[in-house]
């Protein structure tokens, strides 16, 4: 009967050796699931984050290209009144030397034109 009392001693320490790795995989998927959803949760920490910091950036420098549209729009339209005064004060200069070369007509022979006998 000692043998009947060894072999199940041994299956008894068996049967707890089973338990212990039973719970030690239980242990190690409710760690890797917990690493999970801490990891999942610092993402989605990270993520509204960065998406803030977009916003502000995105903010910042639309508000300032808006500024320059404007003031590009104030050159533009300054250059566009220096064109026109200039226009005006040179007007009558340039009309009267395009009608000048219009009108002064000085007639020349070309100079490959064969003289008719």
């Amino acid at each position: 009967m000692s043998s009947n009392q060894g072999i199940q001693t041994l299956l008894e320490a068996e049967k707890e050796a089973a338990k212990t790795v039973d719970r030690a995989r239980q242990y190690r998927v409710q760690k890797l699931k917990d690493a999970r959803s801490e990891a999942a949760k610092e993402i989605d920490e990270l993520k509204a984050r960065k998406t803030a910091e977009l916003a502000q950036y995105e903010q910042q420098h639309t508000g300032s290209s808006g500024q320059l549209a404007s003031e590009i729009e104030v050159n533009t339209q300054n250059e566009i009144n220096q064109l026109e005064q200039a226009f005006n004060t040179h007007r009558e200069e340039v009309l009267n030397k395009l009608l000048e070369i219009v009108t002064k007509v000085d007639p020349q022979i070309h100079p490959n034109a064969k003289p008719v006998e």
